[in-house]
């Protein structure tokens, strides 16, 4: 099928890998462990399975030299990888140039430098590794960490191999899923590319775009801890005050249980609604809460209409976070099959997964707060240890950005071990920093490269590995690299 495709300038990268993919016997797929990974693999697992392409999904934690090489070793002709790749191409362009494979890529990281490329694997677009089948938006001007994920480029490149029969527009709900998992709505809002797959969602019948509460837990969350948990807009008496939440929600004058348990938003009627978020307006005014930050209490939500109400599945974060509990925690299996659309066993299986990353987040901020973070010049810095799980350190670190003790205007880093050789350090910034000139792939690049490690990522989201024992020199060059962008 001839298509610009929901993002025309990807247009003919998608359509070049598509070939590439619809000549291959069988395909080997490669993707990464967040809600990314996850709808990647499984918008870029179904469009090949709709096309008669036989393909085997593999998850990899990070994709080193190491694991590009058992990849290698698998001895398939074709391998695809999404939600990583570019990043990689130093190592996989030197298994390209030998014959180990032929690669495609549907990424949103930033791409290797060319210098360190094979040069008979790769060219140089704007100063990017680059060749025939890369789709990644960076190459065409397209912001990688706020236009479009690791999903959205999935999901372009399933556009492109619709054949007669589907045109694939139903994938487009994985694809919010996965931006939204990947933190890329700009103010509560998915903009640039990402935009035009909402709309093919809408138009497909699986999106739904509206206006409501912006907080986290509107479909499974009893009222009360959906108010007490949402620190997301701090309000005094009622944010991490499950006593006062309740008090607040009992004075409504509203009938907020059923059979004497409490209701979650989703069970709420529209005026029911309104009343709750017109009293937490006031409430939040009141107790003298910055006006900036009440207008992010009502946003742009994203909803999964083919799912059942009162599900995590039916709001688009709430999916996403279902996701990160299960490939986090080695079980990347049951993520793939609850968004390929199984549920009853994987989707109970997830549920407890969930249950149990949940209890970790909150145990890592608990340490966070205990343990406090060290100040480092222009960064911010805690060493977990062994203490948080390596694959949940990153999401610890940004949900402590700006909680008390931790600044937001600067960068966080976290350290947690991988093993007795190597640590895993991930990198969390805020848009204002971004805007000031914070870019965190090039920090874990450069300072990990420093010690002898490496990394990379997004502007306003990175990680590294870096040998044990090297993290003060790491922290030393990271605040170097910081405080020179911000100058």
């Amino acid at each position: 099928m001839t298509t610009t495709g929901p993002v025309p300038a990807l247009a003919a990268r998608a359509t070049a890998c598509a070939d590439r993919l619809r000549a291959a016997d069988r395909v080997l797929l490669a993707s990464h462990i967040d809600a990314d990974g996850l709808t990647s693999a499984a918008v870029a697992t179904t469009a090949l399975s709709r096309a008669d392409i036989p393909v085997e999904t593999v998850f990899k934690k990070q994709l080193d030299a190491t694991e590009i090489a058992s990849i290698a070793a698998r001895e398939y002709a074709t391998v695809l990888f999404t939600d990583f790749g570019s990043g990689q191409l130093d190592v996989i362009s030197e298994h390209v140039a030998a014959g180990d494979f032929e690669a495609v890529i549907a990424d949103h990281h930033q791409p290797s430098d060319p210098a360190d490329c094979h040069p008979d694997a790769v060219v140089d677009t704007d100063g990017y590794a680059d060749f025939d089948t890369h789709l990644n938006p960076l190459l065409e001007g397209i912001d990688g960490a706020s236009e479009l994920s690791g999903a959205g480029a999935a999901y372009v490149l399933a556009r492109a191999l619709a054949d007669g029969d589907t045109d694939n527009r139903d994938l487009a709900s994985l694809a919010v899923v996965g931006a939204v998992g990947d933190m890329q709505a700009v103010g509560g809002e998915l903009v640039g590319a990402n935009a035009g797959l909402v709309e093919e969602g809408v138009d497909a019948g699986v999106v739904e775009e509206g206006t409501d509460l912006s907080l986290y837990g509107k479909q499974t969350r009893p009222l009360p801890k959906l108010l007490e948990y949402a620190t997301e807009v701090p309000i005094p008496g009622i944010s991490n005050d499950e006593a006062g939440a309740t008090r607040f929600l009992e004075g409504l004058g509203l009938d907020l249980k059923a059979d004497g348990e409490w209701r979650t938003w989703a069970d709420l009627a529209d005026d029911e609604r309104q009343t709750v978020a017109s009293a937490l307006v006031r409430r939040a005014v009141e107790r003298g809460v910055p006006a900036d930050k009440i207008e992010t209490l009502v946003g742009t939500t994203y909803t999964l209409p083919a799912e059942p109400s009162g599900t995590e599945l039916r709001d688009a974060s709430e999916f996403s976070t279902l996701l990160n509990a299960t490939a986090r925690y080695e079980r990347a299996d049951v993520g793939l099959a609850v968004c390929l659309g199984e549920r009853d066993a994987p989707l109970e299986r997830a549920r407890r997964l969930l249950a149990n990353h949940r209890r970790n987040l909150s145990e890592g901020l608990t340490l966070v707060k205990e343990r406090g973070v060290t100040q480092a010049g222009a960064v911010q810095w805690f060493d977990a240890g062994d203490a948080v799980r390596e694959t949940i350190v990153g999401i610890v670190a940004g949900m402590a950005l700006g909680t008390d003790g931790v600044d937001s205007e600067k960068p966080i880093i976290a350290f947690a071990s991988k093993d007795d050789a190597e640590t895993k350090v991930s990198a969390r910034a805020t848009g204002p920093l971004v805007g000031r000139g914070v870019d965190l792939s090039a920090v874990m690049r450069e300072a990990a490269q420093s010690v002898g490690g490496d990394g990379g990522g997004h502007d306003i989201a990175a990680g590294a590995t870096v040998p044990a024992g090297e993290e003060d020199a790491f922290v030393e060059a990271a605040d170097e690299i910081i405080s020179d962008q911000l100058s």
